[in-house]
Formats: structure tokens, sequence, C-alpha cells
């Protein structure tokens, strides 16, 4: 998801910021744009499509001074030219680039407005231009304005900046979102992108920047600062391996893209909601109120998510269920009934699905796809998209479109029912999962229940039973440990006959409602030697509970459970020196029935 190249000095401008583009098209874009000094004037061309058609309208040129490219995957604003990087300040003086999320940026551009500013886009970016120029024409410093910036801004950035005032060099400066800079000849050229892949090749050194840092290259020269002090950066030999790049220090993308959630959510947010009205395509809506029944289909985590989805719908009022696409398939059904259909696919090219959308659209039947892949197969062919907006994702678990799937329900069924009070109570969730990954190493403590155990199983009633179908497949998926889901009260129905001494078994409590009679099932698996590890919430926990997350409302704890099931899959796959990002037999899209 949106992609940066940009550097000073000895360069091939044109191929390189092209060439760079291209390198970084596994990220997913819309839409595609450069920015350059040639003899002291700023060129600047954008497109919403392809880099290829990036190339095609950009002249031929050489002896350019300083350049920044850019793929954009539209947040702030529908793909298109005006919203496509780089942005240009309103008085000309500045352009950038920019990946990331200001979640404040509506305050700020008030502000700039009431200051007389213009907007040509709808984009949170333009803000920071924008910024950047109003202190600069205060106090005569890109530096310092840069600084003042960062001050003003909540949220994540990693920028690109070209100044009017000093064509020669790229600004730089980056909070929460990775940035990279490469060193070449000795510091005659530097190249800057949001990671290694661009400037392969090319750079002999790197420079990893911190939260935090800002600065500019130059030709034989290069300035960080942090906290309004200079300091030397250190300068890296590095191999270029391309997925290692995207790392940011963490060990493994699972771990990174479970920590990635919380920015998830606000950027779902900031997409679907603008603080008064839902952002949600108007004949979506009316179609969805009108179906008399709403059919989820799915497949493994999609499904999972598909499930809650399905129970959001129901309490919207809507007759609503989630089937399994590879069932649904081979034995379609309600296809006279006036439906709508919803596909959930993280790919957005599950061959189940795709089977399954062929014969809904054979039959001229209304879809949406929830994806996280535009462009793709399912997206390309349904009758209406909503993206969940969740970047890249690595690791071949799914684990933040999970959570950004049930919040794209969430937010569906707050505009369906027409009541803000689901982006209230997102804003909790928000709270209750960075404190969960606060506190991670909790979590990790409780992972020595499955040493040496070959099963596990997850149980609740309600929201928690659907969560534990999600906590046993990730179990079951990274850590290779056979795991089940089952619903509290059907434990005394069969399954209690595999318990034995020292099973692990993780249960979920999320609401008064059904605490006392789940702790009595939890109580007859205890009795006869499991080893229960409870996650509750605040005001219901008892002192036994492993961990009881944030208050919540109980339709929302499926997200933070999900979080904490992760970290466990996490640390005992952690523990028993499993391939974690890759585990066996599995892939990330799975384009064969």
């Amino acid at each position: 998801m949106c992609g940066i190249v940009g550097g000073v000095g000895d360069i091939d401008f044109r191929r390189y910021l092209i060439d760079g583009l291209k390198k970084l098209d596994y990220r997913g874009y819309d839409s595609a744009g450069m920015a350059y000094f040639l003899s002291n004037e700023m060129h600047a061309y954008k497109i919403a499509g392809r880099v290829e058609d990036l190339d095609a309208v950009v002249p031929s040129f050489s002896n350019a001074t300083s350049g920044i490219a850019h793929t954009r995957w539209a947040t702030h604003g529908k793909p298109s030219k005006n919203n496509c990087h780089p942005h240009v300040s309103m008085n000309g003086q500045f352009a950038i680039v920019h990946n990331g999320v200001i979640e404040n940026f509506r305050s700020l551009k008030n502000r700039l407005l009431a200051r007389d500013y213009k907007f040509a886009s709808q984009t949170d970016t333009e803000v920071i231009a924008d910024l950047i120029e109003y202190y600069f024409n205060r106090n005569g410093s890109t530096l310092s304005a840069i600084r003042e910036t960062i001050g003003m801004l909540e949220g994540s950035y990693a920028c690109g900046i070209l100044s009017k005032a000093r064509p020669s060099r790229v600004y730089f400066m980056k909070n929460s979102s990775p940035l990279v800079i490469g060193v070449k000849d000795g510091g005659k050229s530097y190249f800057l992108a949001s990671d290694l892949s661009p400037m392969a090749g090319l750079a002999e050194q790197v420079i990893f920047l911190n939260d935090g840092d800002y600065g500019y290259i130059e030709p034989n020269g290069i300035r960080v600062y942090h906290d309004g002090e200079e300091y030397e950066p250190e300068f890296k030999d590095y191999d270029f391996n391309f997925f290692d790049s995207h790392l940011e220090g963490y060990p493994h993308y699972m771990l990174k893209e479970i920590e990635e959630i919380p920015s998830v959510i606000v950027r779902e947010m900031d997409n679907y909601f603008d603080g008064k009205d839902y952002l949600l395509n108007e004949s979506l809506i009316e179609e969805l109120k009108k179906a008399k029944k709403i059919h989820i289909l799915g497949c493994g985590t999609s499904y999972h998510a598909g499930l809650i989805g399905a129970r959001y719908l129901r309490f919207a009022g809507k007759i609503a269920e989630c089937t399994l696409a590879s069932e649904f398939a081979y034995d379609p059904y309600d296809l006279d009934e006036e439906p709508f259909y919803i596909l959930v696919s993280q790919s957005g090219e599950t061959a189940d699905l795709i089977r399954c959308l062929k014969i809904l659209n054979d039959r001229g039947l209304k879809t949406l796809a929830i994806t996280n892949a535009k462009g793709s197969s399912i997206e390309r062919n349904s009758t209406y998209t909503c993206l969940l907006y969740a970047g890249i994702e690595v690791a071949v678990a799914s684990t933040k479109t999970y959570v950004a799937t049930m919040v794209l329900f969430a937010i569906i069924c707050g505009c369906l029912t027409s009541s803000t009070k689901a982006m209230t109570n997102l804003s909790s969730l928000l709270v209750a999962i960075r404190q969960a990954i606060a506190d991670k190493n909790k979590i990790k403590s409780m992972c020595g229940a499955f040493k040496n155990q070959k099963d596990a199983f997850f149980v609740g009633r309600g929201y928690d039973a659907l969560v534990a179908k999600e906590g046993s497949l990730k179990l079951k998926e990274i850590a290779y440990i056979h795991a089940e889901s089952y619903e509290a009260g059907e434990i005394k129905h069969g399954p209690l006959a595999l318990i034995e001494e020292g099973l692990p078994i993780v249960a979920f409590v999320s609401s008064s409602t059904i605490s006392s009679i789940s702790r009595n099932n939890f109580e007859e698996l205890t009795a006869r030697g499991a080893k229960l590890l409870v996650f509750s919430v605040k005001g219901i926990e008892t002192a036994k509970d492993a961990y009881s997350i944030e208050y919540l409302p109980s339709y929302l704890t499926p997200a933070v459970f999900a979080v904490i099931s992760d970290y466990l899959a996490y640390y005992v796959a952690l523990d028993r020196g499993l391939p974690i990002d890759k585990p066996r037999n599995l892939a990330k899209s799975v384009t064969v029935e």
C-alpha cells in the first residue's frame, strides 16, 4: 500500500523513479505521480492509473537535481489525478509524497481554511504540504517548518519533500511508517524510499530512519534531526533481500501485522466516516436495506469474520447468514429470493469465491466484494466494493484483515441503522487493542500451557464461540497444534470425552449475560484436569482469569480476543522454532479450489 521513491545527486532520475515505482507494485495502488527539479524549475506529473501510464506521459529529461515519486492506494478521497501524489502546497513552494494516515487532518485543514488556504484535493497529504508552507512563510527555514509541522500531526507518516528554495535537496520526515535512505559513491548520491527494493543494485549502504526523524539529503551530504537536535546516522551494509526490507525491526511479519491493527482501524474509520456522516456508497446501502436476505460467503479467516458480520446484520434487522464459499459453489441456494451476496476475500483472488461470483453474476444478482486488494478479480467483477485498507499482509496467516473485516461490518451496520454509536464504540476498541498489544508479554507468559501439547480447545458462547473458531485456526496454521473450537454449551454433548490431564483450553467471556453459564461449563473442564486460560472483560473478570481486556461492548470483543489468539499462536510457534510467516502447505492467496 502506497510507495515512495526519491533521490538526489548523479542519478538517471526518470529511469530510477519509474523503475522504483514498478518495484513497489506489490503494495497495490490506484494512481502514480512524480516531481523533480530541472534547471531549478519544479516539474510534476500525476495520473490515476498504472505506473506504465505515468511512464507514457512523463517526457524525456536528464540532469535533474532531485526527484520524488509515489504510488497511491486511495485512503482520503477517491482515486483521481487531484488526489494523486505528489501534492503541491497552495503557493507552489513545496511538493510532497506521503505514506500513512494523519488522524487529525480535518481539524488541521479547518485551521488552514481559516487562514485562507485553498485545497485542490480531498487528501490528508495536502494538509501536510500547506502546513510546511505556512510555517516556512513565518520563519524562512524549511527544517524549522518541518519540525513545527511534526508537532501538529497525529498519526503516521513517511514523507519525501521538495522545496523550491532548495532544488538540490529532498527533505524527509518519518513516524510509524517505513522510510529508508540509501547511499551511493560515498555520499555523492542518496536515495529515499519506503523500502529497499527501489534502490537495490544502486545503493551501497543504507540508513534506517527512526520514528520522529526528519532532515534532508543533498549531493555529498545528509542531515538527520530528532527533537531539534542533529545526530549522525548509522550507515549499514545490506544485501537488499526484498522481503526482509519490510520488517522494520520485527523478527516476523506476523508480529508486525498484528501490531499494525490499530492503524488499520483508524484508516477504515477515516475512509468510511467523516466525523458526521457515513461515506459508504448510497446505492449499496439501499440495496442492503431492500434485500430480503443477505448471504455472506468466505473461506478460512474471511469466513470466520463473515460469521461475525452476519450476526451484526441480524442485529441491524436483516435476515443474514454466512456460508463457506467452497460449499456454496456446489450447492447454491436462495438465488430466486431477492438476496444480496457479500463476498469476503483478503486477496480478492480466492478460487472458491470466484466460482461463486460467476454463478451469482450469471443470475444477475447484486454483490459486494469486501477485500484488501483493489483491482483483484473479485473486486473487478462485483457490483460494489468496500476495501479494507489494511495494507499489504505478507504473513500467510491473516491477522489484521480479520479485524478489518469485522470493523467494516460494524460500520456498514451503523450506516444501515443510521446510528453513529458504532463509531464511538470503535474508538473504545482502539483503546482495548492498544492495551492488549502493550500487554503482549503477559500473553506470551501463558504459552507454557501449550508446551509439548498436540491438542487444544477454544470455547465460548455467542460472539465468543465465533472468535474461538479463528483462534483455533491460528494455532493450527502457525503452531501446528491440532485445535478445535466448540460452543461452550456443546462440550457436554460429546467433546467432554476428549478432556485429558493438562489439555490446554482457551476460553472467552465477553459479557455479564453469559458469564455465569459459561463459567459453569468451564468448571466441567477443569474438574477433568484441563489447563484453562480464561480471557474476559474488565468488570466481569475473576481472580482466576488469565487476562482481562478493557471494557467495550461485547460485539466488538472478538477483535481484541483475536489479537490475543494471534499472539498465543505466534509465541507458541516461536518457541517451537517454526516458520511463522510461511507455514507448511499454505499459501497467502488460494487460487485453486
